[in-house]
């Protein structure tokens, strides 16, 4: 494609905070920056310079920040951010009191409920002192296993305040999954709710909750949320108390914020699970803060009062990065439920109703919409919704052309990537380049991301391993339970010493964007070459006849041969037409390589709990190899569908 598919006007290129950020440090350091390009070079040349403009430029409330920047900033990991600075995070969630609407919550139409700032404010007030009441001091777990509600994320800033940990699952977890996440990290109070809203049915989940709770000897006490309007009632749970009996008698006062180091714990997160324990991954304060600083006010555009909505649940990264968008003054717009229910517009009439000015979204729902031939400009506004975002899996060139025809042909579209491990993105939006079909517009500030061959060399044009070749905010701490970092250094830092090698398979453009083949561990290797199961995805799933589809690389006959799993849509069949028809899509927009040596029939295929699709659960099964993890899935009774078939034999 030779133009694209979006261009900033100047005057959004004049008013966007990239544009503002750009002067302030050129003001700050006595540098002429000419466009975004200049600044990203900048940011990643001259990290101290840059980061401390970040700070600067985001009004970080702080005790101290201290004279040093980085510390250790030849070593990943290592380095330290801000060795001598003292901050709270939720004090500078919590910055906005006044009557302006903090969070807009929809439990599937259900439940609607509006918190101002203030209330925001006086709820974590109260929530702090039942904390300190219960015991709970610095460097202390505390569990969520709660739907996206306004009450997770008070009492996820009430647990910052006084210097303890959060974690969260949400209540779609089974009950060892949750066991398995939250055994690791000894949670002394567990916050939970009576049950929660999906596809117009509600579901209880106290048994559960105690069932939990009751395997967890380090829990002092459980807190119940009532999640509607009926009154909270903790049912089986043990050793528990509603959140209005633990509350009696407490009133709003100011909040003690404790103030901590930079690296302190914030949030413990965990790896998907699928092939193996989840990983508990700890990341600091002040690093989720700064970095957040960049993608949000920066990359995003976000400034006060806009409206912010991702699609998310408590057991997804996004939700954490979506809750830090109060420290610029944003409402958050929470929805807990079913996107489809009661059919795929739902979120487009929450974004027209609520005046929503960003809509995050993930890949796959923007696939399902494509499928459904939904388009939402034709029924509804929109005229508010100023940028576009999705992310979980790569968008395709497809999905690009969809946003702009059915969706809104004025709109920034945003293709992000990142992830769980560092607690935001390497590549994303930027309101002053254009948005090319297919790609991801820009590297992220600070981040020094880049393509190495399997030399270790930097490549343009060409394939190869997203790394980062300098330290990031975002460098998680630590795993836990991990003596001398052996697990943490080998998941990021073996295949090229003191670089982070994130494990996507990637190509860095012509125009500075990045367009990702899939993920690293799951690319197929046919006679030795890699291919990226992505490429093959973006092909099949453009076909009418196609809903969804995973692909694996078998072992067979001393090589590897591509195998491709297909849910067909209603109506169609795989007979021996369609998967023809496949295999010269394949051929004809990839390469001999690329196309399937069997094509199956599946009737579901395996996912996270949020929703992406587990390639390597898929490719153990069809070895034979055990499964280690299954309560990780949203589905494990999928896999059975893959096990001992036929058709692999041969």
């Amino acid at each position: 494609m030779t133009t694209p598919l979006w261009q900033p006007t100047q005057d959004q290129i004049d008013g966007a905070r990239m544009t503002e950020i750009r002067h302030h440090i050129e003001k700050q350091w006595s540098v002429e920056l000419k466009d975004s390009s200049e600044l990203w070079n900048f940011s990643v040349t001259e990290l101290e310079k840059f980061w401390t403009s970040v700070w600067d430029y985001s009004d970080i409330i702080a005790e101290t920040r201290g004279a040093r920047i980085l510390a250790d900033g030849n070593k990943m990991p290592g380095a330290k951010w801000f060795p001598d600075a003292r901050l709270n995070f939720a004090e500078n969630l919590l910055k906005r009191r006044d009557d302006g609407e903090a969070m807009v919550f929809n439990g599937e139409n259900k439940i609607i409920r509006r918190l101002t700032f203030k209330e925001v404010f006086e709820q974590v007030s109260v929530t702090t002192q039942i904390l300190a009441n219960l015991g709970v001091a610095e460097g202390d777990r505390v569990a969520g296993y709660l739907p996206n509600m306004p009450e997770t994320i008070i009492a996820m800033m009430a647990t910052n305040a006084l210097g303890a940990v959060w974690s969260s699952c949400s209540p779609d977890f089974g009950e060892q999954g949750v066991l398995d996440r939250f055994r690791q990290i000894t949670p002394k109070v567990l916050f939970c709710t009576d049950g929660y809203w999906y596809n117009g049915k509600r579901h209880d989940v106290r048994a559960k909750t105690a069932g939990i709770a009751n395997q967890l000897p380090s829990i002092t006490k459980t807190i119940l949320f009532p999640y509607g309007d009926q009154a909270a009632d903790v049912g089986l749970l043990t050793n528990a108390m509603t959140y209005e009996e633990a509350a009696a008698g407490l009133v709003p006062s100011d909040i003690a914020f404790r103030q901590l180091p930079f690296d302190h714990p914030l949030y413990i997160m965990f790896s998907s699970g699928t092939t193996g324990a989840p990983k508990c991954i700890v990341h600091s304060q002040g690093g989720a803060l700064l970095k957040h600083a960049t993608e949000q006010p920066l990359h995003c555009d976000i400034r006060k009062d806009d409206r912010v909505f991702f699609f998310t649940t408590c057991g997804w990264m996004m939700w954490n990065w979506l809750v830090t968008n109060l420290a610029w003054g944003a409402t958050l717009l929470l929805y807990d439920g079913s996107p489809f229910y009661p059919t795929g517009e739902t979120l487009f009439t929450f974004a027209d109703e609520e005046k929503m000015t960003l809509f995050g979204t993930s890949a796959k729902f923007v696939d399902a919409l494509n499928k459904a031939e939904l388009r939402p400009r034709d029924t509804h506004d929109l005229s508010s919704i100023r940028m576009f975002c999705s992310t979980g899996s790569p968008l395709a060139p497809e999905g690009f052309d969809y946003v702009y025809d059915a969706v809104k042909t004025d709109i920034h579209l945003v293709s992000f990537s990142g992830g769980t491990d560092i607690m935001g993105c390497f590549c994303g939006g930027d309101v002053t380049r254009p948005v090319w079909r297919g790609e991801i517009q820009a590297r992220f500030l600070g981040m020094a991301a880049n393509v190495f061959d399997e030399e270790g060399q930097p490549v343009q044009g060409k394939k190869g391993e997203l790394v980062c070749t300098k330290p990031f905010p975002t460098v998680p701490i630590e795993f836990l339970d991990d003596p001398g970092d052996a697990r943490f250094k080998a998941a990021y830092f073996e295949m090229f010493p003191n670089i982070w090698t994130h494990g996507d398979y990637v190509m860095l453009t012509e125009h500075d964007g990045i367009v990702i083949f899939g993920r690293s561990d799951a690319t197929l290797n046919p006679g030795g070459v890699r291919i990226g199961t992505a490429e093959i995805y973006r092909q099949v799933e453009k076909l009418a006849e196609v809903q969804e589809t995973i692909v694996i690389g078998q072992e067979w006959d001393n090589d590897v041969r591509v195998i491709l799993f297909v849910i067909v849509r209603d109506g169609y069949e795989l007979d021996d037409e369609l998967i023809a028809k496949i295999r010269k899509q394949v051929r004809d927009n990839c390469t001999p390589r690329h196309v399937p040596a069997k094509v199956i029939a599946v009737k579901d295929i395996p996912r996270t709990k949020s929703g992406k699709i587990t390639e390597l659960a898929v490719r153990d099964i069809v070895h034979g190899r055990p499964i280690k993890n299954k309560e990780a899935l949203a589905n494990p009774d999928a896999l059975k569908l893959f096990e001992d078939l036929a058709e692999l034999k041969v």
